[in-house]
């Protein structure tokens, strides 16, 4: 019983912190309650703007506090990962196990408190990404540009081209641009089967997957209804261009020369 008892106040007190965390973006729960009902939301963020991390966690405590939260997705793990089975006490080792989170690639510390506000309260988190196994059998599925209309596959070969600073030689195009629309269509396979009657599927996943003509929405059905919400970190080009329903500003980053780092990594 005592220990019963240090479990709920333990999970208390981290919703608690959780809640605190999120309260320092302005407006954050006025913001995701004023979204309309849906079957899912996708939330689509940049990776490196803490303050959309912040606002991940209010949007879940907000459904959960609702009682509509069916499942928390995330670009950030695999398909087929999944926390189902776990107890809301669960260890955060436990947890990065289940999802098989790859730390290299995704900073714990900046997505684990989304996580476990989840877990926290015995919502299932799934991951929802294409699995690096397939990728490359995605690059030669020519089936896949026909996903798209022939403007967005151009829009999408587009986004690779400039995203990796027109340094990809021009035959390299076309197979990126397949396993982004692969990594699109697996999220939103995961959306599809997490979705229950009168409750929100959640996905989190960066700002380019989430766009109404190019991501995941093109990939689900007209009779799931869906919500896009873009977060952007000061100004930015993507929110001017649309493709999104909702768009949550918050303040700028400092400016960071993206291009410049990728040269250097790219070097012999």
């Amino acid at each position: 019983m005592l220990r019963r008892w240090r479990l709920r106040i333990g999970a208390l007190f981290l919703i608690t912190l959780l809640s605190a965390c999120a309260s320092s973006v302005p407006g954050s729960f006025q913001r995701v309650a004023a979204l309309p009902p849906a079957d899912v939301i996708l939330l689509g963020e940049q990776h490196d703007a803490p303050e959309h991390q912040a606002l991940q966690r209010a949007a879940v405590m907000e459904l959960v506090q609702r009682g509509q939260l069916a499942a928390l997705a995330l670009e950030m793990a695999d398909q087929g990962m999944s926390t189902k089975g776990l107890p809301p006490a669960a260890s955060e080792a436990a947890v990065q196990q289940a999802l098989a989170w790859d730390t290299t690639g995704w900073d714990w510390a900046r997505y684990g408190p989304v996580v476990m506000a989840a877990v926290r309260r015995g919502v299932p988190v799934l991951g929802a990404n294409l699995p690096r196994s397939a990728m490359r059998s995605a690059m030669a599925d020519t089936t896949l540009d026909q996903r798209l209309t022939a403007r967005a596959l151009e829009q999408q070969r587009d986004a690779i081209r400039s995203g990796h600073c027109d340094m990809l030689p021009q035959t390299q195009i076309a197979p990126m641009a397949r396993i982004q629309i692969a990594r699109d269509a697996a999220m939103a396979s995961t959306v599809i089967a997490a979705a229950e009657p009168g409750k929100t599927v959640l996905l989190i996943a960066g700002g380019a997957h989430v766009l109404r003509d190019l991501g995941i929405p093109t990939h689900l059905p007209a009779s799931l209804r869906s919500h896009v919400v873009l977060a952007v970190a000061g100004e930015s080009e993507r929110a001017a261009r649309g493709g999104f329903d909702t768009v949550w500003r918050t303040a700028a980053l400092p400016p960071k020369d993206y291009c410049a780092e990728l040269k250097l990594k790219m070097r012999p």
